[in-house]
């Protein structure tokens, strides 16, 4: 007695009426066919088959979203493509962050901070001295940059 194979829509309506056998078929059926368009995207073997087993989950707790009139085949390789690419998505977002804050560790950040800060000291120090009188500008060099006493500084300026 010769066995007829059914097609993946008989397959696919008899998992709906019940027949859990029939949905462990088709996915004997796909399964290494999926993981293999799954590799094209993800080019990792065991991320496709994870994938491939999301598919699979997916297809069987959202049953009913099957629309007979495409192949089944098509219904599965849509599924896996649009999981594939959340995930290479996902994993975009997480590397870059990842590579973010490895590149940017806690101390590389307050040494970026204090840099800001010193040449914002910096420039509103310019700017404050840059508004001063000359004399003033010449004491506080003195004072601040050479080191010189008030005393020394003020027979500076006895001296002119």
């Amino acid at each position: 007695m010769e066995k007829i194979e059914k097609t993946e829509k008989e397959l696919y309506q008899e998992f709906l009426n019940g027949n859990k056998s029939s949905f462990e078929e088709l996915v004997i059926k796909n399964k290494d066919k999926l993981i293999y368009f799954l590799q094209n995207y993800l080019k990792n073997i065991d991320i496709s088959e994870d994938i491939a087993q999301d598919v699979f989950v997916y297809i069987l707790i959202h049953k009913t979203n099957y629309d007979f009139k495409y192949s089944f085949r098509t219904y599965l390789y849509t599924i896996g493509k649009s999981k594939a690419i959340n995930y290479i998505k996902r994993e975009k977002k997480i590397i870059y962050n990842d590579e973010i804050l490895n590149n940017m560790q806690l101390h590389d950040k307050e040494e970026l901070e204090e840099k800001v800060f010193r040449t914002e000291r910096t420039r509103n120090l310019k700017d404050d001295m840059n508004k001063l009188k000359k004399e003033y500008k010449i004491a506080i060099y003195l004072a601040d940059i050479e080191g010189l006493s008030y005393k020394e500084i003020r027979k500076n300026f006895a001296k002119k």
